[in-house]
């Protein structure tokens, strides 16, 4: 006999909760298989699964419960109020990674006056989240975005195109591809995980999402100190750096991009759950 919506999510969501993971997952899996949203998802609970919807719906849970994230079974998760493609070349974007567009819009405006035309570049897009969020926010602004992966930067350009954000994508590492001319606003998001804190990390992400993304050298601080030593030579005058760093980083980047950049505004924010979390680099003279 054919399940309702209404069963089959309730038994998945118990399912998956009974092998740990999250039951809300269940929901954002059926959507996926059946093509709508939460209301038009509520709107149906009785209606009855075809055979093939439910058996790809227990595909999709049982790749879950394996440990497999949602957004590498869907292709898809959102940032910023926009759908971005998703895969196993690009790490997951976070909300935390949405305060950081937040934050740099704000010292943007203060600036360099609302909607001003700068130069922006993104280093290491990944999926191109920031760089294209901060386009399609700031359309004036022209953007460059940079990764050492060649299959990231194929996703990122998959995400420009579909979200009709036009961008310059460069191949290389850290500031190489764009040391050729001089910046109004850096932003990055690198990868800044200590390699012994592995042991503290949730088996979806350590084994999924690419490492290259994830860990760095040197306490997780090797592409700061980087970043921090090659920038000076590549901003213009005022010019805006916004990184985002692990939760216990706040102090020693912060303290990196004072020493590399003495007159400058170097601040410490907080997520919305009280963690340092971007430090802002404001650049006058």
């Amino acid at each position: 006999m054919r399940k309702t919506i209404f069963e089959a999510l309730n038994g998945a969501s118990s399912f998956l909760e009974e092998k740990g993971r999250e039951g809300h997952a269940a929901r954002l899996l059926l959507q996926h298989v059946l093509n709508t949203n939460y209301s038009g998802l509520m709107m149906h609970m009785q209606d009855q699964l075809t055979d093939e919807q439910y058996a790809t719906f227990t595909k999709y849970i049982e790749a879950h419960v394996e440990g497999r994230p949602v957004q590498y079974i869907t292709g898809v998760e959102e940032f910023y109020g926009r759908i971005f493609e998703v895969d196993e070349s690009v790490l997951i974007p976070r909300p935390e990674t949405e305060e950081l567009i937040v934050g740099t819009i704000d010292r943007m405006t203060k600036l360099f006056g609302s909607r001003a035309a700068v130069q922006l570049t993104d280093i290491g897009t990944g999926s191109g989240a920031i760089a294209v969020t901060m386009k399609c926010e700031w359309p004036q602004a022209s953007v460059t975005a940079t990764d050492i992966s060649q299959q990231a930067l194929a996703t990122a350009e998959k995400n420009a195109q579909r979200l009709q954000a036009l961008i310059e994508f460069k191949l290389g590492d850290l500031t190489a591809p764009i040391a050729n001319q001089k910046w109004d606003v850096v932003l990055s998001n690198p990868p800044y995980i200590a390699f012994d804190e592995a042991c503290e990390m949730s088996d979806v992400v350590l084994e999924h999402e690419p490492h290259s993304a994830l860990f760095a050298e040197e306490d997780g601080l090797i592409l700061y100190r980087k970043l921090a030593e090659q920038l000076p030579s590549l901003m213009k005058r005022p010019a805006l750096i916004g990184l985002e760093i692990g939760y216990t980083q706040g102090q020693a980047v912060a303290q990196m991009f004072q020493t590399h950049f003495p007159k400058a505004l170097v601040e410490i924010v907080k997520d919305i759950n009280g963690k340092d979390r971007i430090i802002f680099c404001e650049i006058y003279e």
